[in-house]
């Protein structure tokens, strides 16, 4: 058997569903760390420390971000009737 064929599955894995899960982790750190530089509802040493956090913590510190320091909705969703 040669070496390619013995690893397969994972490469099929790797294909499928780590480059794009990589992809969206991605997408996401970005996402956090331009919601946070626009942040107007921090200070700017709040600011200066979330950008740190995210940057040096990478996806952890994103999603800490996105649970702790993220601006909630102030009013309500209203569903339509």
């Amino acid at each position: 058997m040669t070496p390619h064929l013995a690893f397969g599955g994972l490469g099929i894995l790797f294909l499928f569903f780590l480059i794009p899960l990589a992809l969206l982790c991605m997408v996401f750190w970005i996402w956090m760390l331009i919601s946070a530089i626009q942040n107007k509802g921090i200070t700017d040493n709040e600011r200066i420390c979330w950008v740190l956090v995210i940057v040096f913590l990478h996806f952890i510190g994103a999603a800490l971000y996105f649970f702790i320091g993220h601006p909630k909705r102030l009013a309500p969703l209203k569903l339509a009737a």
